[in-house]
């Protein structure tokens, strides 16, 4: 299925969780927040929340320093 990552489409399995797209992109232990249509997806929910055609995912690293 295709969906939108960071505005670029992206190619996942059909019924893929947020949790497997974020293990995918190698981001498990990373600082994260991830957006799907807008919404934030609280962490706890990632492997529950399946992604659907057409999604807007937004991933966002948190970076230390001032």
């Amino acid at each position: 299925m295709t969906v939108t990552l960071n505005g670029e489409t992206r190619e996942c399995r059909d019924g893929m969780t947020v949790a497997e797209l974020v293990a995918e992109l190698g981001l498990g232990a990373r600082r994260i927040a991830v957006e799907v249509n807008r919404d934030i997806i609280p962490r706890e929910d990632y492997a529950d929340y399946r992604l659907h055609v057409g999604d807007e995912i937004e991933v966002v690293h948190f970076v230390g320093g001032g």
